[in-house]
C-alpha cells in the first residue's frame, strides 16, 4: 500500500479517486494527461489487484461476455474502436472462437475488457503518475479545508479533491426472503461473489428472481457448467432482456426537438417513432439507440417529478431494450425456452420458506388471483442494483451523508450532484471538491450505466477536476 505520510505532506495537489473500476480508472487515466497548472498526485483506492476491472470486468466466468460489440467499446470517447484494435493487435480472442460472429461483430469475454483498461493504466502506474492504493476506504472526513481518507490498512491520506467512483450497490433480496432463506445452502443472495453459483447442482430446479442482464448471465453460466435442470425466471413484468439487431440499424427519430416534459409524452413519441421506423424497415433498435444518444438532454428536460414517474413505471421497459444481451447469451436463453427448460413468469415471490432440503415458494403470477406453490432446489437473486441502499452498503458514504456532505438523488438512482458532477449536501449546496463519477451520478445525468456513457462521464469528470486544479482558488468548501 502507498504510504500516506508522503502523500499528506505533498506540496502538489492531491486527487483521491475512490473506486478503481472503469469509471475510477477512467478518471485517473484522463486526468493524467489533462492540462493542469501543476500535475496532481493521483491516488486511486481500489482493493482489487488491478485498476480498470471493477465488479463488471473482474469475472473469470467464460460465459460472461460484453453486451456491446467490441468495436463500440473504448476508454477513449474520441476513439470508440480502440478496444477492438487492441484485441486485433494481440490476437486476444484466439482461444475464444465463439467471440466472432458471422456478421463480423466481436463479443469477447468480459474479462478481456478489464485486461485492456488495465494495460492502459499500467505505464501510468509504473512511472508513478497514478498511484494505486490497494485498500478499502473506511472513512472520508473533512479537516482544515482538506479531505482525510481512511482505509482498512490503517492509512490516512489527505486530499484536496475527492472523486467518488464506487459501483452501485449489490442486489437486495425482496421482502423477507433474506431472513427466511439465509440458512439454506443453495440460496444465492449475491451472484457477484466469486463462486456463488458453485452450490447449484446439474439437475437442481432453480428459481431466478429477476429477469435482466444479471439473470441472463446466471442462466448462461449455469448452462456453461452443465446445468440441465428446469428453471423459472420471475420478475414483476416478466420482461426478458432483448438482443442485438441481426444487422446494424441506423439511428431513427429526433427527440431533442421539442423535448418532452412528461414521461407519458416521451413514451408516446418513442412508440410513434418505432412504428414509423418499422414502416421503413428499421427495427426498434435504431429508435432506442437514438433516445440513448439524446438521453442527457431528454432527461434534463423532464421535471424531477416526471423523472420519478419514468423510473417507477418505465425503467424496466427501457432497461430490457437498452441493455441488450450478447448473441451467445441470447442463444442460450432461446434454446432453454424452446426446450421448455426455462419458464419466464410475470409476477412476484409472495413468500418462501425452507422445506427440508428444498425451498417452498409461493409465487403470485401477475393478473391472477390464485398463487402458485412451487418447490425449488435453489433460489438465485438477480434483481439488479439496490440503488436506494447505497448509503447502507458503504458506511463511509453514510457518514458523509450524516455530516451533510452527501444526499440521495430524488429519483432514487444514486447520489445527488450538479451538472458539473459536484456532490450536493443536505443543505442543497454543491461542494466543488467532492465529485461523483459513474453510475452513482445517474440521477442527474440520466444514462450512466452503459459503457460508452460511463467512459464519457469519466472523461468529463477528469476535465472538471483539471479545470479546478488549473484555478486552485475555485477549490473551496461550503461552510
Amino acid at each position: 500500500m502507498m504510504q500516506s505520510k508522503s502523500i499528506s505532506n505533498s506540496k502538489r495537489p492531491v486527487v483521491a479517486i475512490i473506486g478503481g473500476g472503469v469509471s475510477g480508472a477512467g478518471v485517473a487515466y484522463h486526468l493524467a494527461s489533462a492540462n493542469c497548472r501543476e500535475h496532481p498526485v493521483i491516488m486511486v483506492f481500489e482493493p482489487r489487484a488491478e485498476l480498470g476491472r471493477g465488479l463488471a470486468y473482474d469475472t473469470a466466468d467464460p460465459a460472461h461476455r460484453i453486451n456491446v460489440p467490441a468495436a463500440k467499446m473504448s476508454l477513449q470517447p474520441d476513439d470508440v474502436g480502440e478496444f477492438q484494435a487492441w484485441i486485433e493487435a494481440r490476437d486476444a480472442v484466439a482461444d475464444d472462437p465463439e467471440a466472432n460472429r458471422s456478421d463480423g461483430m466481436l463479443f469477447p469475454r468480459r474479462r478481456l475488457f478489464g485486461d485492456y483498461v488495465a494495460s492502459l493504466l499500467k505505464p501510468l502506474l509504473e512511472d508513478g503518475t497514478v498511484r494505486h492504493c490497494r485498500a478499502t476506504v473506511t472513512g472520508v472526513e473533512r479537516h482544515a479545508g482538506r479531505w482525510s481518507i481512511l482505509d482498512d490498512k490503517g492509512g490516512v491520506t489527505e486530499a484536496d479533491i475527492v472523486a467518488i467512483a464506487t459501483s452501485h450497490p449489490p442486489p437486495a433480496a425482496p421482502g423477507r426472503l433474506a431472513a427466511s432463506l439465509a440458512a439454506h445452502p443453495r440460496f444465492v443472495a449475491d451472484t457477484t461473489k466469486p463462486g456463488a453459483l458453485n452450490v447449484i447442482r446439474p439437475h437442481d430446479r432453480v428459481l431466478v428472481i429477476g429477469n435482466g442482464l444479471t439473470a441472463a448471465d446466471v442462466i448462461a453460466s449455469l448452462a456453461q457448467r452443465g446445468h440441465v435442470g428446469p428453471m423459472t425466471a420471475i420478475s414483476r413484468r416478466g420482461l426478458r432482456s432483448r438482443g442485438h439487431a441481426p444487422v446494424p440499424q441506423p439511428l431513427f427519430g429526433d427527440f431533442g426537438l421539442d423535448a418532452a416534459h412528461s414521461a407519458g409524452f416521451l413514451l408516446a413519441r418513442v412508440r410513434t417513432a418505432i412504428e414509423a421506423a418499422k414502416a421503413q424497415g428499421i427495427s426498434w433498435h435504431g429508435v432506442i439507440d437514438q433516445v440513448r444518444a439524446q438521453g442527457h438532454d431528454l432527461w434534463q428536460a423532464l421535471p424531477v417529478a416526471e423523472r420519478r414517474r419514468l423510473v417507477r413505471h418505465l425503467r424496466p421497459y427501457w432497461d430490457v431494450h437498452r441493455f441488450r444481451i450478447a448473441p451467445q447469451v441470447e442463444a442460450v436463453l432461446d434454446e432453454a425456452i424452446a426446450t421448455g427448460r426455462l419458464n419466464i413468469l410475470a409476477g412476484s415471490v409472495a413468500d418462501a420458506r425452507i422445506d427440508g432440503e428444498r425451498i417452498l415458494c409461493t409465487l403470485q403470477p401477475r393478473h391472477q388471483r390464485e398463487p402458485l406453490e412451487e418447490r425449488y432446489d435453489a433460489v438465485v437473486v438477480t434483481t439488479g442494483p439496490a440503488h436506494g441502499g447505497i448509503l447502507e452498503t458503504q458506511p463511509w458514504l453514510a457518514a458523509l451523508a450524516a455530516n451533510g456532505h452527501l444526499m440521495l438523488d430524488p429519483t432514487g438512482l444514486g447520489l445527488a450532484c450538479t451538472e458539473r458532477s459536484e456532490a450536493i449536501g443536505s443543505s442543497g449546496t454543491a461542494d466543488p471538491s467532492l465529485l461523483i463519477s459513474g453510475p452513482l451520478a445517474r440521477g442527474t445525468f440520466g444514462e450512466l450505466m452503459g459503457l460508452p456513457q460511463v467512459t464519457e462521464h469519466a472523461f468529463f469528470v477528469a476535465t472538471e477536476i483539471a479545470g479546478k486544479l488549473h484555478a486552485p482558488a475555485t477549490i473551496t468548501h461550503p461552510a
